[in-house]
């Protein structure tokens, strides 16, 4: 009851309470998991008072909808440095997978969450497939890129969307220890990681023949 009466009497220092409540649940995510999260739990992480996350948010959800939509933007910014870090469509292709998966690895809470938040919508948040920017279109455009052009719209989706699964079935599945000898042998995590992408590739091509 202490703690409760000085943060309610406790003057706000924050430029930003938006931005300070979104950070503090950043925080309780990665430390605690998304079950002690709550409102008066981040106003009491952010150093304010419990009535101040109301101003922002009504209620838990819209807050968990602000984290996902900043994970996002996040994993955007990633897949856009991984894709200008390479010349040939190949290594784009493998770049983005790489750092989807140590995205997913990094921020493992917050990576949650972004899914959860999605899961009973009718459709992902615009921001994750519609701006030009973002994780999706990185993928679809490297695809375009890399000779794509004469596939239909709906093959086009399909194929983005094989991409963004084949990266999301291993960050589910990085750390089976099934996989350790395949680690040991190729000398680490990322070359185990842009093996599996390259070989990915590999299999498409059979396929075709």
């Amino acid at each position: 009851m202490k703690e409760t009466a000085a943060a309610e009497n406790r003057p706000y220092h924050h430029g930003d309470l938006r931005r300070a409540l979104i950070d503090a649940a950043r925080r309780l995510l990665e430390t605690e998991g998304p079950t002690a999260l709550s409102l008066r739990a981040v106003a009491r992480e952010a150093g304010v008072s419990p009535a101040a996350p109301y101003h922002h948010f009504k209620d838990k959800g819209e807050l968990l909808d602000a984290v996902a939509h900043e994970g996002w933007d996040l994993l955007n910014e990633q897949m856009t440095h991984a894709r200008a870090s390479q010349d040939s469509m190949r290594g784009k292709l493998t770049s983005l997978g790489v750092a989807y998966v140590r995205f997913a690895r990094d921020n493992p809470a917050l990576y949650r969450v972004m899914y959860d938040c999605s899961r009973d919508k009718d459709s992902l948040p615009d921001h994750v497939h519609a701006d030009n920017d973002s994780a999706y279109c990185q993928v679809r455009d490297t695809l375009l890129e890399a000779g794509a052009a004469p596939m239909g719209e709906q093959e086009l989706e399909l194929a983005t969307t094989a991409a963004w699964c084949a990266a999301h079935g291993l960050a589910e599945m990085f750390s089976f220890k099934q996989f350790d000898h395949l680690k040991d042998a190729l000398g680490g995590d990322e070359a185990f990681l842009r093996g599996v992408f390259e070989h990915m590739g590999i299999f498409a091509r059979t396929a075709q023949d």
